[in-house]
């Protein structure tokens, strides 16, 4: 079961990272002028958030093969979980930076920043730290649905623990095993998302106070 274990968090951290990437340009399209982006960026968030994800791994594991696209186990749950995760992340990361004030973003053009170097100084580090709670609570979630995967015959904890049960008879026994792995990643992880969070908290007020000084 630690194996599986290991491998729910292998799961986690990949989807987590890729589906932040391309969470962030799905919310840069949603919030582009040009329709030719931000409709299907739209769409995209619309069918993702819409559907279970034990369709969608269903789909791309048995429904792809019939035109002739094939995905392994391991691969057909990272696509999976990676393009759900990033249809939610998408929707936080355009959140934050819909919450930077706008005046700032007019103010960094009005001295000739290019909207890249608007992004990277004035929006990303704002919109960053209000982002981090949300982004902490999705890794959570996360960690719990990876079990879903164990559908299509994903060798995570809840299918290790399943493999156990079938050979071991212990049931009940088994179950509350996995839900102990569970607890332990998520409280883990509750600990490290409340460090990460009063540490940015510190950087960000004396980055605020060294501003207000000059």
């Amino acid at each position: 079961m630690l194996e599986g274990a290991l491998i729910t968090l292998g799961l986690t951290v990949f989807s987590m990272v890729f589906g932040l990437i391309l969470g962030f340009v799905v919310a840069l399209m949603r919030m582009s002028k040009h329709k030719i982006l931000s409709v299907p960026a739209y769409f995209y968030t619309w069918i993702m958030r819409g559907t279970p994800l034990l369709v969608q791994l269903i789909i791309i594991y048995t429904g792809l093969p019939q035109l002739g696209i094939r995905f392994s186990v391991l691969e057909s749950t990272l696509i999976g979980l990676t393009l759900n995760e990033a249809a939610y992340l998408s929707e936080i990361v355009r959140a934050g930076i819909s919450a930077v004030p706008r005046g700032q973003v007019n103010a960094a053009r009005a001295i000739g920043m290019r909207e890249f170097q608007v992004m990277r100084y004035v929006v990303a580090p704002q919109a960053f730290r209000i982002i981090i709670p949300p982004l902490g609570n999705s890794v959570n979630g996360i960690l719990k649905t990876t079990s879903i995967a164990s559908i299509i015959s994903m060798e995570e904890l809840l299918r290790r623990t399943q493999v156990l049960i079938q050979e071991k008879f212990l049931v009940l026994e088994l179950f509350i095993v996995a839900a102990l792995y569970y607890l332990v990643m998520t409280t883990a992880w509750e600990f490290i998302q409340r460090r990460i969070e009063k540490r940015l908290g510190r950087a960000f007020d004396v980055q605020a106070t060294v501003t207000e000084q000059r």
